[in-house]
């Protein structure tokens, strides 16, 4: 009889920790898609009809800066890692491993990511990243993932909506990171700013609008939250420099308890991402974080 008793008065303690853990977050799914080289100076120009809908429902700035240097890895490990690269010493466009000492590790001995914050605040949460470029993968914490896909198959943008729109209906994901690895490959063959460029915005919207569908689909809509930004933009046929064109991309939010149609005006930087991704969670900040959440996108 006692130990009965005890079964069910632990059932109650974890059904309640449960509850209590659902109750501090703002949305219990966050997609959060990237396009790889999206500069901001397109948005206006761009026939992105999909995305132009969750900045319409949402909110978002067209100034979020990146580190520097106005490169990939870099700006990947600021996103999710809540600092910039002189903390957690990602400092190049392929950084696989810290050029510099990471200022601190967490039990996955990488510096702290958004990913590795939620699986430790909920062990049962589902965290998934699909990816195209493989760098993507050292910065992310892989061991904090339940899902972790790099997609190898050609032409690969079909391919990672097809493994985004199958995890999110079959999984039902707390967090969901998304890469694309365009717009930048054509930005660096074509050019920014250019007819190629504005074609491969419109196709990756096409893309979006079909994980958007999935996540109606899967029954999810009404308490997930979506994020479309970039690592960074360009000028020319590269990136990596001082000009805005470079520095400046996209943060957009939409979704359950954002403003709508609400263009912010604060300051954001690469890192605040994660900041606000956390705060959509509940999360606690390690000290090391330097980032700051939006606090004022939410109702």
């Amino acid at each position: 009889m006692k130990i009965g008793k005890l079964i069910f008065a632990l059932a109650f303690l974890m059904l309640f920790a449960d509850a209590s853990m659902a109750a501090k977050w703002k949305a219990k799914h966050v997609v959060l898609i990237g396009l790889d080289g999206w500069g901001a100076y397109s948005v206006n120009k761009a026939d992105m009809p999909n995305v132009k809908k969750l900045m319409a429902d949402g909110s978002y700035t067209l100034k979020k800066r990146s580190v520097l240097p106005s490169s990939s890895a870099v700006n990947w490990a600021s996103m999710y890692m809540g600092a910039g690269p002189e903390l957690h010493g990602y400092t190049e466009w392929g950084s696989q491993t810290p050029e510099l000492p990471s200022r601190v590790l967490d039990e996955d001995g990488i510096f702290p990511t958004v990913f590795g914050l939620l699986r430790r605040s909920d062990p049962k949460a589902e965290i998934g990243c699909i990816c195209e470029w493989a760098g993507i993968r050292y910065v992310c914490d892989t061991l904090a993932l339940n899902y972790d896909k790099h997609v190898t198959e050609k032409p690969q943008s079909p391919a990672t909506t097809k493994y985004a729109v199958e995890y999110i209906k079959q999984s039902r994901p707390n967090l969901v990171n998304i890469v694309f690895d365009e717009p930048d490959h054509t930005g660096h063959s074509a050019g920014h700013d250019t007819p190629e460029y504005y074609a491969k915005l419109k196709e990756l919207d096409g893309y979006i609008g079909q994980i958007v569908e999935a996540v109606k689909e899967a029954g999810m809509l009404n308490e997930t939250i979506f994020i479309v930004t970039a690592d960074h933009g360009g000028i020319k046929k590269g990136h990596g420099g001082k000009t805005m064109e470079e520095m400046e991309t996209a943060f957009i939010i939409s979704g359950k308890g954002i403003k709508k149609g609400y263009e912010f005006q604060e300051s954001m930087m690469q890192f605040d991402c994660a900041s606000t991704i956390a705060y959509i969670f509940g999360l606690k900040q390690p000290q090391v974080w330097i980032g700051r959440p939006m606090i004022q996108v939410f109702k």
